[in-house]
Parts: C-alpha cells; structure tokens; sequence
C-alpha cells in the first residue's frame, strides 16, 4: 500500500541496531516533539477504537438497526475497529521511534492487516453504495433484492477478498515481483517495516482496490442523487391520495437523510486515502525518491478516517447518540433496552 525509499539513503548517524552491518538508520525526534506527536496519535486510536466499538455494540444490541443497510456499516465498523486495535498502535511507535522492533513475521503481518482493512472498507463502501442504490432509487424492489441473507453474502465476500488480497500479496512477495533482486540488495534492512511495490504492484493494486471501486461509488452516488430529487419533486407535486402521499413523503426522507451521511462518510474515506494511493503509484515513477516521513504522514491521514466515521454518525444520526447514551450509562443491560425506540424525538 506504500512505498519507502532506501533508509540507507539517509545521513543520520544513528541505526536500529548498531551491531548489524544491515540496519536501518533511526532519526531520533526530539521530546519536545515526540511528546505532543504520541499524545495525538494515542488519542487518535482511543477515538478510533471506542467509537468504533459504540457503533458496533448498537447494531448489535437493539433489534431496531438490525437492517440490510446498518450490518454493512456493522462491517465497516468492525474494518476501523480493527485498525485502530492492530495496524495503528505499532504503526505510531514505528513512526515516531523510525524503527521497528517486533520482527519480520509482524512485519509482514501488519502490512498485510494494513492492506486488508483498507481493502475491506472500500469494499463494503462499494456494497453500501448498491445498498442506498436500491433503496432510493428502486424503492419497490429494494425489500425483495436486498435482504439480510444477500448483505451476509456480501460481508463474506468482501471479507474474503480482502484478506485474499491483502496475505496473499504481502505473503507470497507479489508486490516485489520481477525486483526481488533489487529490493534484497538496495532497500531491505534490519529494523524497518514497509511495503515496497513495484511499479507493476503499486498501479494494479491501487486501481482495482482503490480506484476502480472509487468511480463506481461516485459514479452510483450521483445517479442516486438525480433520482433522489426526480422523487422529491414528484411527490410534492402529488396532491391526491395526500395520506399515502404523506407517508412516502416520510419515507423518501429517512432514505435520503441515511443515503446523505453514508455519501458523506464516503466522501471523507476517498478524500482521506486519495493522497496515499496517488503517491503510490507516482513514488515508482519518480524512483522511489518521497521522503518517508511524508509517505507516513500520507498514511496517518488515511488512519484517520477511522476515527471520523462515528465523530459523522454521532453528528449526524439521532439513533446514534441516543445509542450511545444508553451504552454509556450501562441501560443496555436493562430488560428488554435492546427493543428501546431510538427513532423517537
């Protein structure tokens, strides 16, 4: 998912580990700096994981989100989560230490971690977007085609391809493809983590789990939009039948009030990967010449979006603030609170 120019390139004086001739250099911060940086990126991640679990435990726990649309966002709940558990902690440490110190074997398995949850989310992006696709567009047909046991099939497909894509990648050394011998001898050293791709890996990897999925999104977004206010100015323009008019009225909005923050948190995940994934596939072009420490900032901004999906949710979804408050006063353990109306004003 990125790319890393050869750390032996640097003039710092200072290496992982002093006694192998292979390690890489350590640019040490200052505490003054270091200090700020761990308090932000450890309140990133608290942010991340809680808000994540809170979105998590409300899909989970009352029967009344328990739709099509709410056990995709469940999933992409759970791809944040899991970023935020396991690929963020050790990528903050080796991003303010610049070393890393818990070996090879997880190394390769948070850059494949890395590489599947962001797979994962832009995935189940992909599947929300059908999802809104037919509820707003196809209002007829959405209870018939999207059911829960189609969303299941969806989860498990994107989960599978996303694991498949991200170990199968990283484990079977297919982003070094045809320059092993170059990645072995000039850019491998004792003490770094990244994920080196060639230009062959980098451009088909970003196109098809980023970009591709990317203009289809958008591409569904804007029909929905079209149609959404085709829709609107029909039923205002409807004056028979007021009480059925009414009703689809009420309806029309809960949709489009859902398909708007669902666009909107779309919209902040490809504004905050867009920069990385660009990089990606220039840094090959420009012989691998960007420096680290911006390709870590790149990725930090994607991290990010993590965090921002429950801040939007909570800004934007009455249910998810009345969610929040029962889960965080411990009334969900009250009898019957998984059937509380959180709907209501």
């Amino acid at each position: 998912m990125m790319n890393y120019s050869h750390p032996r390139a640097s003039q710092n004086l200072d290496f992982c580990y002093e006694s192998s001739k292979k390690s890489c250099p350590q640019h040490i911060y200052s505490i003054a700096l270091r200090v700020p940086l761990y308090i932000f990126f450890a309140a990133a991640i608290l942010l991340t994981v809680f808000g994540n679990l809170l979105v998590i435990i409300a899909i989970a726990h009352f029967k009344q989100l328990h739709t099509p649309t709410n056990y995709l966002v469940l999933s992409l709940a759970i791809a944040d989560f899991l970023l935020g558990t396991i690929t963020m902690p050790p990528s903050m440490v080796q991003t303010l230490e610049t070393c890393w110190y818990l070996g090879n074997l997880f190394c390769k398995f948070h850059n494949s971690t890395a590489v599947t949850l962001c797979t994962a989310s832009i995935v189940n992006l992909s599947f929300i977007s059908i999802d809104r696709y037919y509820a707003v567009c196809q209002p007829l047909q959405y209870q018939r085609k999207i059911t829960n046991c189609v969303t299941l099939v969806m989860i498990l497909i994107g989960w599978s391809l996303s694991v498949v894509t991200g170990f199968g990648m990283v484990f079977l050394e297919l982003n070094i493809l045809g320059i092993e011998d170059f990645y072995y001898e000039n850019i491998e050293c004792v003490g770094g983590c990244f994920l080196f791709q060639s230009f062959a890996s980098s451009f088909t990897s970003s196109t098809v789990s980023f970009y591709i999925p990317g203009f289809i999104i958008i591409g569904i977004y804007r029909k929905i939009f079209l149609i959404a206010k085709r829709q609107a100015r029909s039923i205002h323009a409807s004056g028979c039948h007021k009480a059925n008019s009414e009703r689809r009225k009420t309806q029309s909005k809960m949709e489009q009030k859902s398909t708007k923050t669902l666009a909107i948190v779309m919209g902040v995940f490809l504004s905050c990967w867009s920069p990385l994934f660009l990089c990606n596939i220039i840094d090959p072009v420009i012989g691998y010449s960007t420096p680290p420490f911006l390709l870590d900032t790149l990725a930090w901004i994607g991290y990010l979006n993590s965090a921002f999906n429950p801040l939007i949710y909570a800004f934007l979804y009455s249910w998810f603030r009345k969610a929040f408050i029962t889960i965080v006063f411990c009334k969900i353990y009250h009898p019957n609170s998984s059937r509380t109306n959180l709907f209501t004003n």
